[in-house]
């Protein structure tokens, strides 16, 4: 797993906010199923706020590609992609999305 991945996805299931953040380049972006999305609002949303909770089911790219079971208080649990994009040991970028 890469490791500026594995650090947030720690956060992820950890709850804490300002270790995610830390994991995220300045000016990193987002998409939801390729839809940009204003990343603090989203982030605060779906994980934060409802208990975000992430379990990888498998990994590739080095572990910057993921398929996990993704769970929260609003939605339940749907099988989701990730797709990471680091650079200097931070994301820069991430899409996700429901696993078809």
């Amino acid at each position: 797993m890469d490791p500026a991945v594995q650090s947030l996805l720690d956060a992820v299931n950890a709850g804490d906010r300002a270790a995610f953040f830390a994991a995220l380049a300045p000016n990193a972006t987002m998409t939801d199923d390729g839809t940009p999305r204003d990343l603090v609002e989203w982030v605060d949303r779906e994980i934060f706020t409802v208990n975000g909770h992430l379990d990888v089911e498998s990994s590739a790219d080095d572990g910057r590609s993921l398929t996990a079971r993704y769970r929260n208080d609003t939605w339940g649990e749907m099988r989701t992609t990730w797709q990471f994009t680091v650079h200097n040991g931070q994301v820069t970028h991430f899409d996700t999305g429901q696993a078809r």
